[in-house]
């Protein structure tokens, strides 16, 4: 199965940073952004910078992180109606996948989980979650949701782990993310984080989310 390279920011993705990644490191095939404006954490995206990516060819992956915790089903259900809602005022269209972004550090439940899956599937989007495979609850919590056999088979997973170091398109891995004891579709691999050269991390993808991504 082939592979794409690509990129994720809390900073915008302006002409300015754009064109720092592409000296730099390469053309990604697909940028990983968020939803919304956090504050100390992300930039929210614009329909301007939609129209940006766009216009270079760069498929968007949205993000979403305006949460602390994951516990409880209704609490699940109301993130994902929350991400839902930015994701159709920026025009994302439905079938795409919206991923949550859950940190190691984060208090994790299946029941949020389920929540999260349940409502993003009413709401015509798909559910993706970036997470830890090795350090915190994560692996835990969704190995338990997904004993409902559905859960794991229309979610996709973007794992943290391992963790490499940034490399140009040209210098990535070879794709070698952890997974999950339980399996799952983990079809994203956050290798690089961090860069010092350009406020971006380094990402491939299975070749089979890009044409669910926006």
């Amino acid at each position: 199965m082939p592979y794409a390279w690509g990129v994720d920011s809390a900073s915008p993705a302006d002409e300015q940073l754009y064109q720092c990644v592409i000296r730099q490191f390469g053309k990604p095939r697909f940028w990983g952004r968020y939803l919304s404006t956090v504050p100390r954490a992300s930039s929210g995206l614009t329909t301007q910078e939609i129209s940006f990516l766009h216009s270079h060819g760069i498929k968007i992956l949205p993000i979403y992180n305006r949460f602390r915790h994951a516990v409880g089903y209704k609490n699940g259900a109301t993130e994902a109606r929350h991400a839902a809602s930015y994701a159709n005022r920026l025009g994302i269209q439905r079938g795409t996948f919206l991923f949550a972004n859950i940190e190691h550090f984060f208090r994790v439940n299946e029941a949020w989980i389920r929540g999260w899956v349940q409502a993003i599937r009413n709401s015509g989007y798909r559910s993706g979650f970036y997470h830890d495979p090795v350090r915190g609850p994560f692996r835990f919590a969704f190995c338990q949701a997904a004993r409902d056999s559905r859960i794991r088979s229309e979610t996709v997973l973007w794992s943290a782990q391992p963790e490499k170091h940034v490399t140009s398109a040209q210098s990535a891995p070879g794709f070698a993310p952890h997974t999950l004891h339980c399996g799952g579709n983990v079809w994203v691999w956050q290798y690089g984080r961090d860069s010092k050269t350009c406020p971006i991390d380094t990402n491939i993808m299975d070749e089979r989310l890009i044409a669910h991504l926006f």
